[in-house]
């Protein structure tokens, strides 16, 4: 019992921090595959610890819970995510957990941006609603893939499943990939980076944030991507220790962000369309093997 307690306060303070290194990455890389010099990987520290001092101003009592909705939902997910063999909140529906809690996110920004007023927000929380119906057909087919092959709803299980014979992306090749294909637009990258992009509108659900209020965005993102990637790992490559989990954690990060550097940004239409023809015609057939084996 008390060792679950100690993992439920370090955990997310673990997931935070790979978060925010892969925050810090992705701005180095991308800077150098531009032949810039680019930001400090720890450039995204300063910026949370600088707008944390920052006045902020607020818009409603909606204003501030969407935020703290957003955050609050990501840091609970965290805890059923296995990651190595820590998982504290782990159960034997916890794959259902995962799914509702995944819905927060999105639902939080909507209360937030609503009380913001502002087009910009509109049309981004707009897309961002679009672009998760779009990835959520071909996750969900995914998941299910995954439960009726290893015949549990226990993320731990499925794990444990993977160490002691082959990895999911073995037995489940056609959910692996389609799990991949939407792990971009999952975490809002090129070429789904409609949401904010802020070329268009000026950064969308975010443009009425400042201070405080754009600290806490960062470091939910800094979650939502160690929360995808985790999953992607835990579903497909075995999980692992924590040292041999972060490693994977890095590679399927890398991969993404060579995607997210060479594509141009999709129209919402497209995105919409490009997750429910290949990533999800892939999905439902994993998912059909998978009920037939």
């Amino acid at each position: 019992m008390v060792i679950k307690a100690v993992w439920i306060i370090v955990l997310p303070i673990v997931a935070f921090i790979i978060g925010i290194f892969f925050l810090g990455l992705q701005r180095k890389i991308i800077a150098r595959i531009h032949r810039r010099y680019g930001p400090p990987i720890y450039q995204p520290i300063i910026d949370v610890i600088k707008l944390i001092n920052q006045e902020s101003i607020s818009h409603g009592k909606l204003f501030d819970m969407g935020v703290i909705l957003s955050l609050a939902g990501s840091i609970i997910l965290v805890l059923f995510i296995p990651f190595g063999e820590i998982a504290p909140l782990s159960g034997s529906g916890d794959f259902l957990v995962v799914l509702y809690l995944m819905l927060l996110v999105p639902l939080g920004i909507a209360l937030s941006g609503g009380e913001g007023a502002n087009p910009n927000i509109s049309i981004g929380i707009s897309r961002k609603m679009m672009l998760s119906l779009g990835y959520e057909v071909p996750f969900l087919f995914s998941i299910l893939a995954v439960m009726t092959y290893y015949k549990t709803t226990s993320l731990v299980k499925v794990v444990g499943f993977q160490q002691s014979s082959l990895w999911g992306i073995i037995h489940l090749p056609l959910p692996a990939i389609a799990y991949f294909m939407i792990l971009p637009a999952m975490l809002e990258m090129r070429p789904f980076d409609i949401v904010s992009a802020p070329q268009e509108i000026a950064s969308g659900p975010a443009v009425e944030y400042g201070g405080r209020y754009l600290a806490l965005t960062t470091i939910e993102h800094a979650f939502h991507i160690f929360i995808v990637i985790a999953l992607f790992v835990d579903l497909f490559l075995g999980g692992g220790n924590p040292f041999t989990f972060f490693v994977k954690m890095l590679v399927v990060f890398l991969l993404g962000l060579f995607i997210h550097a060479v594509f141009p940004r999709f129209r919402i239409d497209q995105a919409i369309k490009y997750c429910w023809k290949w990533p999800t015609i892939l999905a439902l057939a994993g998912l059909i093997i998978a009920r037939i084996i």
